[in-house]
């Protein structure tokens, strides 16, 4: 039965990233201001109009997974079973001696922008050797989106709702949008929630290099993310995964769960205008900010800091930046904002997932991580965009941007949790 009262809280985290492969780990680079950036080294990118990326560094999958599981788990899928171990376990969740009443309420709602761009590569590349006789009979489930979802369940035997929002680079967010409404309306009690990808590949790099869509500072990668700097020039491609497991308050107190965050709601919105380029006024940003404000019954005055979805190509930086002088008014320079993209890269359909931790962590430590390599101002970005350094300040209301080829919008509001 819905309940608009319902609370939503965050009590376990899990984050594989370019800068850590633990939610620890990843806070730590982003607070240390550290790039993930290099030349690509899981494959030869001679050739490559970008030869660099933000690779997972040390990341076995038979550290998290068995060795059959591996064979037939493309790395997106892998990254996602890491990540939500983490959160399952920083949870305090023991699903193996919870009652299967339980487990049936919980949910996992987790999705990817691409999925399983590994494997299609590697299918492709072999049916047209193999004179397009046979493909592996794990091809399709290896490949499509919502296996990561299906494949969470299965692990845990969480028998709640489950689905995979695509939404490209929103997904991470649409994701923990939807398992919100799902637990405020009564459908489950709780939700692994998040997003994946793994499109460090030659033919993902290849495809966003053709679009123009990706940095060529191929002589200095570690500076190539540069958002909201005068000189930047296109996003650095990204890996890994988040996950978040969030559920009604009730539930944790019943648990004596760590609480991190309220989830206070989500804004949706569409652009409605361009293939891959952004709404260049900022229209559907605005209503995305809008619609989540008014939902959680915020005052733009009380955020904080805004986790932007900053990319670090020319048009989208400054449609942001013109989005949120529109909502928040003068106190648009009053209020931190910073793209951690500047150091992960761009994770596509993991991007709101890690954000949306990177936002948790400004709250519980009230600190503020910094946007890396500014350089040279920007007078259409003018904003407090906490250059270079983390910035200590008091973090009590914070909202995560995410927005997606296809104009997809997504603002996702956290607030310090209180009793």
């Amino acid at each position: 039965m819905a309940d608009a009262s319902r609370r939503v809280v965050v009590t376990g985290m899990g984050a594989l990233t370019p800068l850590g492969l633990t939610v620890d780990d990843y806070w730590n680079g982003l607070v240390e201001g550290r790039s993930g950036a290099d030349t690509i080294s899981s494959f030869d990118p001679e050739g490559l109009r970008t030869t660099f990326a933000c690779e997972l560094d040390g990341f076995d999958a038979e550290e998290y997974l068995d060795a059959k599981q591996v064979r037939r788990m493309d790395p997106f899928c892998q990254y996602a079973l890491a990540a939500a171990d983490e959160a399952v376990q920083d949870a305090g969740l023991d699903p193996e001696a919870m009652p299967q009443d339980q487990k049936d309420r919980i949910g996992v709602v987790y999705g990817t922008g691409i999925g399983g761009m590994q494997v299609f590569q590697d299918q492709t590349e072999y049916f047209l050797e193999n004179d397009r006789a046979q493909t592996s009979p794990f091809f399709i489930p290896m490949l499509i989106p919502d296996i990561a979802a299906g494949q969470i369940a299965m692990q845990y035997d969480f028998r709640g709702p489950n689905h995979a929002a695509v939404s490209a680079c929103a997904t991470g967010n649409h994701n923990i949008g939807d398992a919100y409404r799902l637990i405020r309306e009564g459908d489950m009690d709780a939700a692994l929630c998040g997003g994946t990808d793994a499109c460090v590949t030659r033919l993902g790099i290849a495809g966003f290099a053709s679009m123009r869509a990706l940095s060529t500072r191929n002589d200095d990668p570690a500076h190539a993310s540069r958002p909201f700097d005068a000189k930047r020039d296109g996003f650095v491609m990204g890996e890994g995964a988040g996950a978040l497991f969030v559920e009604s308050l009730e539930r944790a107190r019943e648990r004596g769960a760590p609480i991190y965050a309220e989830l206070e709601g989500i804004g949706m919105s569409a652009d409605a205008y361009h293939l891959t380029a952004p709404d260049p006024d900022g229209g559907g940003v605005c209503l995305a900010l809008e619609r989540v404000l008014e939902n959680a019954e915020i005052n733009p005055s009380e955020i904080d800091y805004v986790n932007a979805h900053g990319t670090s190509t020319p048009q989208g930086d400054v449609a942001e930046t013109k989005a949120l002088k529109q909502v928040f008014g003068d106190h648009a320079y009053d209020l931190n904002v910073s793209s951690t993209k500047s150091m992960t890269g761009h994770l596509l359909g993991a991007a709101g997932a890690i954000e949306a931790i990177a936002v948790i962590q400004a709250i519980r430590h009230d600190v503020v991580p910094p946007t890396i390599n500014f350089e040279e101002p920007d007078p259409d970005c003018d904003l407090h965009y906490t250059f270079n350094e983390a910035e200590e300040r008091s973090v009590d209301l914070a909202i995560s941007n995410a927005f997606g080829f296809g104009g997809h919008n997504t603002s996702v509001a956290f607030r310090t949790f209180e009793g």
